[in-house]
């Protein structure tokens, strides 16, 4: 079933004589459940692709259809009811929120979300010792090697139980052994049920997702199953 679909998406910033086309009539069918690797150098267009589909930005034209239902049309409280709600965020640099703790942070979608207190402490411990680091819920992210706090945002991002985790670079600021790491966590919840969207620039990463989708200038140039 088709979970996403683009059609002939545009981004062009700066319009007229200079004007870019980040996006380039950009049309895309993501499936529920698949795991999707979207690639490209930067300013390939893969960032903005990105952003349209976590709602953080919005296309020039085109459709944007989630679920069947065209987003087009939403207003802004329910884009971002919706984002909260379907949509996991993995982000390279983390964002968390320094004077929080890892238990704190992985709270703080919740709230947004109306989750009552004990709940939301519940679904914070729960997803903290599921990513490996339910020891170190009460400890600031300065407190935290770059791995740990990698494992908090997948924490953050997993808790509400999104059918939708969108990662972005998710591994460029850790070593090896704990970007394999993170990456072995999102196979996991790709098996789990989710659709896991992973935007990357490293093709070795992107040759272990089930379909890799190429960018390049603002156009898909290629787009292929494992």
């Amino acid at each position: 079933m088709a979970l996403i679909e683009l059609k002939n998406l545009y981004k062009i910033y700066n319009p007229g004589e200079n004007e870019v086309h980040a996006l380039d009539g950009v049309s895309l069918t993501i499936d529920d459940g698949e795991f999707v690797a979207i690639v490209g150098q930067s300013g390939s267009g893969k960032s903005t692709m990105m952003n349209m589909i976590g709602f953080l930005d919005v296309p020039t034209s085109g459709e944007y259809i989630l679920k069947g239902e065209n987003v087009e049309n939403l207003s802004d409280d329910e884009l971002s009811d919706i984002r909260n709600k379907e949509i996991g965020f993995i982000f390279q640099g983390f964002n968390l929120i320094s004077s929080l703790t890892a238990k704190e942070n992985v709270e703080l979608p919740l709230i947004y979300r109306g989750v009552k207190k004990e709940e939301r402490s519940r679904l914070a411990v729960e997803a903290l010792e599921r990513v490996g680091i339910g020891h170190r819920m009460n400890h600031l992210p300065n407190q935290l090697s770059g791995g740990q706090q990698q494992r908090v945002a997948i924490a953050r991002a997993l808790a509400a139980k999104p059918p939708i985790i969108l990662a972005d670079e998710p591994t460029g600021n850790l070593d090896s052994g704990s970007g394999k790491e993170v990456m072995k966590m999102l196979y996991e919840l790709h098996n789990d049920g989710r659709t896991v969207i992973l935007i990357t620039h490293d093709d070795g990463i992107a040759a272990t997702a089930n379909r890799i989708i190429r960018f390049q200038d603002g156009k898909i140039i290629s787009d292929t199953k494992a």
